[in-house]
Formats: structure tokens, sequence, C-alpha cells
């Protein structure tokens, strides 16, 4: 991999860390334009939720060798995309970087989640469950407009804590918070001009299937040695 690293990691809570601003303004263009090119290849669709078939209001694509999808079937992971049939595009190379450099290296992910949120989407409180690799971590990179992210613990009716997420903020949960219940209560419009057609992307590195290549190198809450107790950004507090 590049030499990509995180520095100035706030630790959210036991298992959950932020690195705000993770990605200067330049690498941000570069990944947005990777997403969009992607996105040419593998369209942004809407998901529906299992039984009810309700359309989900993010739009969603995926990168990598496997894709999350959700319809009336339930959740699970295909390798292909549900309206071209063609396989899912590569993950743009930087997005490993970032991979490695948020969790020490663990397995490689299998899926990049790309969600879209433009006016008016959000994202109910949800566990990352659908994978069988629960001792790996989930790494969330935030682009474009700013967003009220809430986690919480593994119950759900637990107390949350809310924080902003800024374009260019790196967000990784694992350990004991892998199956904390999280979500996007509102994105807030216009906080940025970066997102073509305004909106936000939300991309979820997830390793689904178990790692049949060794043991990790590190284990998955440490991804940074340097951690910082210093208060959240402005937003942040009980939810």
């Amino acid at each position: 991999m590049g030499m990509f690293a995180l520095t100035s990691r706030l630790a959210v809570a036991p298992g959950v860390s932020l690195w705000p601003g993770a990605l200067d303004a330049c690498m941000q263009a570069a990944l947005i334009e990777a997403v969009f090119a992607r996105a040419a290849i593998a369209p942004f669709y809407r998901p529906t939720m299992p039984g009810s078939g309700r359309p989900f209001s993010v739009e969603e694509t995926n990168f990598g060798p496997l894709g999350w999808y959700s319809d009336r079937g339930g959740y699970r992971y295909e390798p292909r995309h549900p309206q071209t049939g063609a396989r899912w595009p590569d993950m743009p190379p930087l997005l490993l970087e970032i991979w490695d450099a948020a969790t020490g290296a663990a397995p490689p992910p299998e899926c990049c989640l790309v969600n879209l949120y433009r006016s008016g989407a959000r994202m109910g409180l949800h566990q990352d469950r659908d994978e069988a690799a629960l001792d790996v971590p989930v790494v969330s990179i935030s682009l474009g407009d700013e967003a009220v992210f809430r986690i919480g613990g593994t119950m759900r009716k637990g107390a949350t804590q809310s924080l902003r997420l800024q374009s260019g903020d790196v967000l990784a949960f694992g350990g004991p918070a892998r199956l904390a219940f999280h979500g996007i209560d509102r994105v807030l419009a216009g906080t940025s001009g970066g997102l073509p057609g305004g909106g936000r992307l939300n991309l979820t590195l997830r390793r689904v299937t178990p790692f049949r290549g060794g043991p990790n190198k590190k284990t998955p809450d440490q991804g940074a040695d340097r951690a910082s107790h210093a208060p959240l950004r402005a937003g942040a507090g009980r939810g």
C-alpha cells in the first residue's frame, strides 16, 4: 500500500475512533471523481426494505468483490449489480490505504458500500450484522455535506451519542462496538460544495467473509495507537 497515514484520532467510545479531516481537499476531490466514474458503470439505485418493499431514501451502489443489497427477500451480499448484472467495479486504491491505516492492516475489505444522500435522505438506526467476519472493524469515509451521525451500543434502545461528520472524516468501529446501532439523523444541506448535484457520499468498507490467509497483523481495535480523548467537535453530545 501507499504512504497514507491517519493522525489525531479521537476516541468516541470503546471500539469507535474518529479521524477528523483525515482526507485533504485534493484527496476528497480525487475520491469523489473516482466514485462517480465507477457509478457510471454500476449506477446508483434504491434498494427496498425486506417484506414491505419500501424503497430506501438513500441511493446505493457498491465496489469490490461483493456488494451489499436489500430487497423483499432480505439483506445479503451479491457479486453483481442487481440491475445491470455486471460485477461491481474495483475499489479506488486510496480506500485500501485508508483501510490499512484505520484497521492496522486487517484482512482486506471485500465490499465498499456507497450511500448517496440527496435532499431529505437519512438512515435509521441499524446494525452491520450481515457479515461473517465480525472480528474485523467497519471503516466509514464521509464526503460532501456534513451529517449528524448517531451511534449507541448493541441494544437498539440504549444510550446514544451524536456527532457531526464532515467531508474528509474517517470513522471506524470494531471490537465491542462492531455491532453498535448507528445511523444518519440528517444531512446538513449546503455545508459543502464538493459533490456534483449536492448532498453527501458515505463509503463504508467491510470485510464480509472470514479471512483464510492467516491471523490479523493487529487486533481490530488497534488501528492507531495515538488516541486523544479531547471533546468531540461542536454538535457532539448525548442523543
